[in-house]
């Protein structure tokens, strides 16, 4: 009798573990997330004809800035990363500047490209693009502009536009100090 209920108590809790996972499938998708692949997805339906990108040819990726001071924030740099990964999901060819160590890299900036640096890097990786982009918090919403720039002319191929709740977790992710 004893053993039953043992079983069963085991049973009831391997059971209820399997019940509370939670995948990360695109029905529990994060809402910072699907806003950065839906962007990603919105530039790319936007490009122009006579502009398409060879996606065997690079990108690089930026941080994301704040506009008033363009410096960047943990928010930046993830969706920086949220952006590189939907242009790899898509199959385009991107840049790790994180891997590079002539970049200039700060842990409080990301990956800013100062102008006498892009130069350099896309040329060394024959990049075609540069993904950039800016934010900015206002009560309520962080404004984001997200651009992707043609390396030759610096010319804007595509753009977009969006919003964000200024929730908690957006909250906590502008602030630069350790959580």
């Amino acid at each position: 009798m004893k053993m039953r209920r043992l079983l069963l108590i085991a049973l009831l809790l391997l059971s209820s573990g399997c019940a509370t996972f939670s995948g990360s499938g695109p029905d529990t998708e994060d809402p910072l997330i699907a806003s950065s692949h839906q962007t990603v997805d919105d530039l790319l339906q936007n490009i122009p004809s006579g502009k398409e990108l060879n996606r065997r040819q690079p990108i690089i990726v930026a941080s994301l800035v704040n506009i008033d001071d363009l410096n960047s924030s943990r928010l930046g740099r993830m969706v920086a990363e949220q952006l590189a990964t939907r242009l790899t999901q898509k199959g385009y060819s991107v840049v790790e500047l994180k891997l590079r160590d002539s970049i200039f890299v700060r842990q409080s900036q990301g990956e800013l490209l100062l102008s006498r640096e892009i130069k350099d890097i896309t040329l060394s990786h024959k990049a075609q693009a540069v993904l950039v982009g800016t934010y900015a918090e206002s009560r309520g919403a962080l404004y984001l502009t997200v651009k992707l720039v043609g390396v030759g002319d610096n010319v804007a191929i595509s753009a977009v536009d969006y919003s964000l709740p200024l929730g908690s977790d957006v909250r906590a992710m502008l602030w630069n100090g350790p959580q």
